[in-house]
């Protein structure tokens, strides 16, 4: 019997049923189950989720190809030039693709990254970012499965991102540069 519920009277006279500690440890049993339950599911979820990368998925890399696309012809229209494309699917998880380009000035510079920006709104791309437009010298890009660099050409030069991340591009492009001159 020592299990069986007791009562107590409170202050103002009213009989109250004690738990016992069987029901007391019950209690908790279940509340520290339905704490659990949701935070288990999430990081199932969120496990299943990292595997699911845009390199391995092949319609999130279409939809990466996709935006590709537009940036490639947005750059096209604004004449822009030395385009390099570098595909990060599987080599990093901030993007797919990295794409770099210079303009001849400040000017085109900075209208080229407000023309692009305009596309990817209008393709449905949310959360675009926007650095150094101000100055126009690199303007930073973030389109979320894009990134794209816009440089003057002696910015780039100066910060050869194509080297940092290991494209043959950049050498080329140095010797044609450097054959020209």
């Amino acid at each position: 019997m020592a299990d069986a519920p007791s009562t107590r009277t409170n202050q103002r006279g009213e009989t109250i049923a004690r738990q016992t500690k069987a029901q007391t440890v019950a209690k908790k049993a279940v509340k520290k189950v339905a704490k659990k339950t949701p935070r288990k599911a999430a990081k199932k979820a969120a496990k299943k989720a990292a595997k699911r990368t845009r390199a391995n998925d092949p319609e999130l890399l279409a939809r990466s190809r996709e935006l590709l696309a537009l940036v490639q012809a947005s750059l096209d229209d604004d004449k822009a030039e030395e385009v390099a494309v570098i595909e990060l699917a599987g080599k990093s998880d901030i993007a797919d693709f990295m794409v770099v380009a210079s303009g001849r000035s400040s000017r085109q510079v900075g209208a080229m990254a407000q023309h692009l920006r305009e596309k990817l709104k209008g393709a449905g791309v949310t959360g675009i970012s926007v650095e150094g437009a101000a100055r126009a010298d690199w303007v930073l890009i973030d389109g979320g499965d894009i990134i794209v660099h816009l440089f003057r050409p002696e910015v780039r030069a100066f910060y050869a991102l194509e080297k940092m991340w290991g494209e043959e591009f950049s050498a080329e492009r140095e010797s044609v540069a450097g054959s020209s001159g």
